[in-house]
This record gives C-alpha cells, sequence and structure tokens, in this order.
C-alpha cells in the first residue's frame, strides 16, 4: 500500500505518560480493574508495534500502539467536550473499523458507556434502542447513516479514511486541542470497577429488544480469560472480519462476519486485540491468513465452513486458532479445519449480546484423544466443556417448572451423562443486569444464578455437553428428541454443507424432526433435479445412527439456510416456513 501518514493529532508527543489519574485515596494494594489498562500497557511496553491494521478498503490505515492510544485519548477528551459526563451512554453505529476499535476504549476512558449497534437492524429498531438506551451521542459509520435519519441525538460520523478532513478525524483533532496536552493524566480513573462499561441489545426476535449491562470488572476478567485461554501472546494476530480488522496482540492488550463484528456482545471482549475487514470477504480472509500473520480468529461454525471451503484454502504458513462458537463443530468441519493447518477450539457462552460477556466455558481437549478417530473425537469435541479460568463452575441443575421465578436453592442433576438439566451460570463474567427491565433481570437470576435456557447433561469429569435449546427440543411420540443431537449425526453424511432441524407437527407422533440441508459443492450437481433422492438416502443414513424417533422425517434442501449477523443459523426463519406447510 502507498505510504500512510497518520494525521498530526494522532502522534502522541515524546515521553508522553501512560497513566490516568490517581484515585484519591485509593488503598495502596488495591486498583480498580479496568479494560483500558491493556491498550495503556501495550503502547507502554511496545510503542512501536503495529496494533491495528484495516488495509482492504480504499484508504487503508496502519497504526502502531503508540499512535492508537493517542487517537483513543483524543476521541475521550472530544467526548468530554461534546457534554459527555461519567454513565452517559455512547452509541456506536459501524461496521469492524479503526472507529468502532478506537470507541471500545476512548468511550470508557471518558468514564461513559458503549453501546454498539447491530448494523443489521431496522430503522425502527434502531430508534427503539437509542431511546431505551438514553444514549447522549452516536459515532456513525457514513454507511449507516440512514438508519439514524431523524433522529435529534448528536451524530459524528466518519468517512472511515484516517485523513485529515474526515468528520471523526476532525471530532479527534478537536479532542486533542481541548486537552490542552494534558494527555492521559487529565482524565480521571474510573473508581468503580463495577460501574457500567457496555450495554449491547438483543436482535429483538421475540419482542422488544432488552439491553445488556456489563461492567469494567467483567470486561477485564473475560478479557484475560478469552487471551488466557485462546493462548494468545505478544506474537499473536487477531483477524477482525466482517467488516475486517487485524489486531496484533500484545499482551495484554486484549480484546479487538462474519466472523465476530465488534459491535456483536462488544467483540465477546476481544476488542480489549486487531486487523479489520468493513465486508466478509473469503478473498480477503485468506490473503490475511496467508500473509498477515494471523493466528487467531472467532467463528460459528457456518462461517468456518466457508472459509475452509474457499477455493483459496490452503495451509497458512503459520498455525491458527480457530475459536468456534454458536454450534458444535461437526467431525467433517473439524477434519477439513486441521487438514488445512487451522486448530479448532470450541467454546460456549450466551454470545449474542454479552450476558456472559461472550463464551464462559470451554472444551479442553485430552492427550487421550489422540488415540480416537477422528469421529470419536468430534463427539467429545461437540461438547461445551469447563468454565474458564476466571468464570466460576457451570452447573446443570433441574429447570425450574413452567415460567415461575423462584429464589429457592438450585439443585445439580447427577454428573451421569444422561439426566438433562438447565445451564446456570454466576460470578465474575456474568452481565450486571438488563437495563431498565427489573422483571427480566429478576427472572434471568432466579435462585442466585443466571439461567441460560439451554438443555445438557453433566459428564463424571464436570463437562458440560448442551441436548438443546428447550425451544429446539422435539418431542416425538412422547421421547426427546434433540435438535442438535440429530444435526451432529446428519452433518456425517459426505454429501452435506450445512444442516439444521427443526419440529414439524405430525399427525401421529405429535412432532416429527425436519432437515433443512445445503449440499456440499462438490456433490450437488450429482442431486440436481433429485433432491427427493437425496431425502430417501439421507434417512436411510439416518436410521443407521439415529432411533426412529429422531430420525428426520422430512428432508428439504436448500441453497443456503437463514443465519444471524455472526453466522449462526436461525430456526426462527425454518420454523416460519415449516409452519406453512
Amino acid at each position: 500500500m502507498a505510504t500512510f501518514i497518520a494525521t498530526p493529532a494522532s502522534i502522541p508527543p515524546q515521553n508522553a505518560l501512560l497513566r490516568l489519574q490517581d484515585i484519591p485515596n485509593a488503598p495502596p494494594n488495591w486498583h480498580p480493574l479496568n479494560p483500558l489498562s491493556f491498550i495503556l500497557r501495550a503502547a507502554q511496553i511496545y510503542p512501536e508495534k503495529v496494533a491495528l491494521v484495516h488495509t482492504d478498503v480504499q484508504q487503508p490505515v496502519i497504526y502502531t500502539f503508540s499512535v492508537w492510544a493517542q487517537r483513543i485519548q483524543n476521541l475521550a477528551y472530544a467526548l468530554i467536550k461534546a457534554g459527555i459526563r461519567p454513565g452517559d451512554h455512547v452509541g456506536v453505529i459501524a461496521p469492524n473499523s479503526p472507529m468502532i476499535a478506537d470507541a471500545h476504549h476512548g468511550v470508557l476512558a471518558a468514564r461513559a458507556v458503549i453501546t454498539p449497534i447491530n448494523t443489521r437492524l431496522k430503522h425502527s429498531e434502531v430508534e427503539y434502542i437509542l431511546g431505551h438506551s438514553q444514549c447522549r451521542l452516536l459515532l456513525v459509520d457514513y454507511e449507516y447513516l440512514h438508519l439514524v435519519a431523524g433522529t435529534k441525538i448528536p451524530v459524528i460520523v466518519t468517512n472511515d479514511t484516517g485523513r485529515a478532513g474526515d468528520p471523526y478525524e476532525d471530532f479527534l483533532a478537536d479532542g486533542r486541542r481541548f486537552s490542552k496536552e494534558k494527555g492521559w493524566p487529565g482524565l480521571e480513573a474510573e473508581p468503580d470497577e463495577n460501574a457500567a462499561a457496555v450495554l449491547c441489545y438483543t436482535s429483538g426476535t421475540t419482542g422488544r429488544p432488552k439491553g445488556v449491562l456489563t461492567t469494567l470488572r467483567g470486561s477485564y476478567l473475560a478479557a484475560v480469560a478469552n487471551a488466557f485461554e485462546g493462548q494468545m501472546n505478544r506474537h499473536s494476530t487477531y483477524l477482525w472480519y466482517e467488516h475486517s480488522i487485524v489486531s496484533y496482540y500484545c499482551p495484554p492488550n486484549l480484546g479487538p462476519d462474519r466472523i465476530l463484528p465488534m459491535f456483536h456482545a462488544a467483540g465477546w471482549t476481544f476488542p480489549w486485540t486487531n486487523v479489520t475487514l468493513r465486508t466478509v470477504n473469503y478473498t480477503h480472509i485468506w490473503n490475511h491468513f496467508l500473509h498477515s500473520g494471523v493466528t487467531h480468529y472467532c467463528a460459528a461454525p457456518t462461517v468456518q465452513i466457508g472459509i475452509v471451503n474457499d477455493p483459496q484454502a490452503r495451509r497458512p504458513p503459520q498455525p491458527i486458532t480457530a475459536i468456534i462458537a454458536g454450534a458444535a463443530p461437526t467431525a467433517h468441519l473439524i477434519a477439513e479445519l486441521e487438514k488445512t493447518g487451522i486448530k479448532p477450539v470450541h467454546v460456549y457462552g450466551l454470545t449474542e449480546v454479552g450476558v456472559t460477556y461472550g463464551p464462559f466455558t470451554r472444551n479442553y481437549d485430552d492427550p487421550s484423544w489422540a488415540n480416537l478417530s477422528l469421529e470419536e473425537r468430534a463427539r467429545l469435541m461437540a461438547r461445551q466443556g469447563h468454565a474458564f479460568a476466571t468464570a466460576e463452575e457451570v452447573r446443570v441443575v433441574y429447570p425450574v417448572e413452567g415460567d415461575a421465578v423462584s429464589n429457592g436453592p438450585l439443585k445439580d442433576v447427577p454428573r451421569d451423562g444422561k439426566t438433562v438439566g438447565e445451564i446456570v451460570t454466576r460470578g465474575n463474567i456474568v452481565m450486571k443486569q438488563y437495563f431498565r427491565d427489573l422483571e427480566a433481570t429478576k427472572k434471568a437470576f432466579a435462585g442466585g444464578s443466571f439461567h441460560t435456557g439451554d438443555l445438557a447433561v453433566i459428564h463424571p469429569n464436570g463437562s458440560v455437553a448442551i441436548m438443546d435449546r428447550s425451544k429446539d427440543i422435539i418431542i416425538s411420540g412422547g421421547e426427546n428428541a434433540s435438535s442438535l443431537a440429530i444435526e451432529q449425526e446428519l452433518a456425517s453424511h459426505p454429501h452435506v454443507l450445512e444442516v439444521s432441524v427443526v419440529a414439524r407437527s405430525h399427525i401421529r407422533w405429535g412432532e416429527r424432526p425436519m432437515a433443512f440441508v445445503v449440499l456440499h459443492p462438490q456433490h450437488a450437481a450429482k442431486w440436481k433435479g433429485r433432491h427427493h433422492e437425496f431425502g430417501q438416502d439421507m434417512k436411510e443414513h439416518a436410521k443407521k445412527r439415529l432411533p426412529g424417533f429422531a430420525c428426520p422425517e422430512w428432508v428439504e434442501v436448500m441453497p443456503e439456510l437463514p443465519k444471524t449477523s455472526t453466522g449462526k443459523i436461525l430456526k426462527t426463519e425454518l420454523r416460519k416456513i415449516v409452519a406453512k406447510l
């Protein structure tokens, strides 16, 4: 790329102090946990190390840690000058790009709360979120101005250029002037580590979106856990794409699909780790895998499938770790990733809006697995595993009957790998509350733990394995069939690229499974015009692996499956299809 020179306002002064104001009367053996400390530490230890790369755009930019820290500082001062006070909410609507990466730090530096908003929402949904969240100011990428049309909230626009004259760059420059070169010591540190840090919103597919409020302490500890569990170090490079950004990880600079958008649960706290892409482009992704030294990325299985099946797919020159969440990886996907030189790590959490700051469990592999067949190993890897290092032990308890909210003690199911219960968790990396929704918060925390709604068993070694979401269990002839378990078996068919299973009404059995299948491109031609025959072939395959009540009664071949912004399959849309049949 042509030589890029950061704006003058982005260049830090010589010997800049990378330290916030001291907290008055703070005891000498304590300091509040705050993810902002990661970027300051990284800029202090590795000031000239590349921190942020945003090259797959018309006007590429590359920032070192020292320059990025200065830009974050400028943003904090600019927000304060604009009237943002501690506890105020600042909305951000942007793809993965430098501005949203800046905001994950700069908003916290102003002691405000960042509210990242999904770029795929409708105008009416964004309008509701802006009203409910009580945002005082908006940072908006130029491509998404239509989502805030008509708002009376002040809007700062970025043209994503990194050059002088860009409204966002002018905003940062104004913040630098307002600082009068007081630098980081001119900014007050937040004394309460339990103060709100991030406010994310659900998609609202089953009602009005709910706001999930998380804290500085939780963000710090979740970021530490992600770095530890993902085995990230100063040589690691994290790829953000959807809108992509490459992050050069520098311990403990943690943090910043469609792999994982930064608006999605605050990027699972990875923005506090960065290469960035504005759009999902597998050509760009593989370019970074092969030439940018990328070592880590996060994605749902559906996105991983797109990566390994891209024509450019081949073994990168460096090891890459793929953090998989959203669904269990199939044996075929594991094999394809490993064949390509990518190590899959299966994690689990309430990842959509950060109820658990993203993942909070990991499937820890065992040396004994090396002697197992791929299929046996895949079954073990499909488990959700054990709690992260900074989380409390994950539990499986008997579900509360009906919708009753009970504060009585929760009872654990036996560790037999058979008895089904609900996954609950509590502790450091659980949300603070649902914003402005006491009833929803009370229900979610019944019995003193957060109720996930995921049904699971727990094995003798304490490893948790999800059977299904409670709403996805298929009750066929009085038998409970897990749609996830059925999908795992159907995905073993060599011609299947993706599969999802939902319940469909049956006159005799009440419900039976219906499978929606995307054929692998290499085999799609064989079944062209013969989808009915493929359905029969799939059913014969299922009969060898599943009990009769769990075998699909219907098989529908589709060109693609409906998905969320991070590649999770939308079963709600599949149920709508089924309801019309």
